[in-house]
């Protein structure tokens, strides 16, 4: 293929502002079906996304491209940034507005985007960062000149460069909960900055088979407080989801709670084949914050998937109160009609996520490239499977 010109190339950043614009885009997906089933690009309209490999279109050329706006930027997605190259030259050749995704489908699922959230009294700033790729959230608690990171992922590259521009220093580190669809960061930034890693001790223990883990932590139990300059994030124990599943609450204005309630469902208690027992457990999580927490609460949790869990401020959080108006879940009275509930919504779960749990907890050792791989599509870690659906 040497005929063909050196391609433009677009970043992951600039796609994902094109596309929270609204900006006219279309997406070329290479990657075999089977691949794309498993993660995509999201974002763009279904009539705009297209899975064609690269043998498709050199075998069928224009008709290939039929269904393609020669008028609409094209974004051209493969696995690395590698063979998106050859087919956005190839489009161009065409006549269409191409361009490769630099790095790929690793680089997108990566992509973390921070916002900032208008701060509580006493806490200076509040950022949620957003990973579009895996609909996942962690966040920086910012006071007097101290940080606190939740749910860190691997690459925490975005977390650490607002806390330099804040001119903050970094006091600790926090999960929710031992994550099952990502590799977290957390151990790691703690070792290399020196700072706790907070952690409830119900999850350093690999739940398929109750093998104590092998990292450094801090127990994070029920009621602790975790002090970031003049702010203390209180720990609500909200097993369920996990055994050690905990919401880090700031007064009565904002809770992170992790895996345990998000904006459009709850926490799935069937990650580990405990499902009933478990059930049981995230029942009593939720009785304890409805009867505790003021329907002003802002609600910020780990994990999205839809754009309709978006505020307008492109925020996913919401109020304590619209979570009991609209969510099923939360409106059972009594504990034996909520475990039904689960149960018939109980649903097979990628079998990457016994390795992701085993990593997480120092069991297991694993490479970027794996990283990358085991991490590919959005997480599923809520009642009924993908988190908002």
């Amino acid at each position: 293929m040497s005929w063909l010109p050196t391609p433009r190339e677009t970043t992951v950043e600039e796609l994902a502002r094109l596309i929270e614009a609204g900006a006219p885009v279309q997406v070329v997906d290479v990657r075999q079906p089977a691949v794309v089933a498993s993660g995509r690009i999201e974002g763009v309209p279904e009539d705009r996304f297209h899975n064609i490999t690269s043998m498709q279109l050199m075998a069928r050329r224009r008709g290939a491209i039929a269904a393609l706006d020669p008028g609409t930027f094209t974004a051209v997605v493969c696995n690395r940034g590698n063979e998106s190259k050859m087919v956005a030259s190839f489009l161009e050749k065409l006549g269409l507005d191409a361009a490769s995704v630099e790095g790929g489908m690793a680089a997108w699922m990566r992509l973390v985007i921070p916002r900032d959230i208008a701060p509580t009294p006493g806490v200076d700033r509040v950022v949620q960062f957003d990973r579009v790729g895996k609909g996942a959230l962690g966040y920086m608690v910012v006071s007097r000149g101290e940080a606190v990171l939740i749910d860190p992922p691997r690459d925490a590259t975005a977390y650490l460069s607002v806390l330099r521009e804040t001119g903050a220093r970094l006091v600790g580190v926090t999960d929710t909960h031992v994550h099952a669809d990502y590799v977290s960061g957390a151990p790691e930034l703690s070792r290399l900055h020196g700072v706790p890693y907070y952690l409830h001790p119900a999850d350093a223990v690999y739940p398929y088979d109750g093998r104590q883990g092998k990292i450094n932590f801090s127990s994070l139990n029920h009621s602790d407080e975790v002090a970031v300059g003049s702010c203390r994030l209180r720990a609500w124990h909200t097993p369920g989801h996990t055994l050690g599943s905990t919401t880090l609450v700031i007064g009565g204005e904002m809770a992170f709670t992790g895996d345990f309630l998000f904006v459009n469902s709850i926490g799935r208690p069937d990650l580990a084949g405990h499902t009933a027992e478990w059930a049981a457990d995230l029942w009593r999580s939720v009785a304890a914050v409805k009867r505790e927490w003021p329907a002003t609460m802002q609600v910020y949790p780990a994990h999205y998937s839809v754009e309709s869990e978006r505020r307008p401020d492109r925020i996913v959080g919401t109020t304590f109160g619209s979570l009991l108006e609209r969510l099923e879940a939360l409106r059972f009275e009594r504990e034996g009609q909520f475990v039904a509930w689960i149960l018939e919504r109980e649903s097979a779960f990628p079998e990457v996520y016994r390795r992701i749990k085993a990593i997480n907890i120092g069991l297991a050792a694993v490479t970027e490239e794996e990283a990358d791989e085991l991490e590919v599509g959005r997480n599923e870690c809520a009642v009924g499977g993908v988190a908002g659906r």
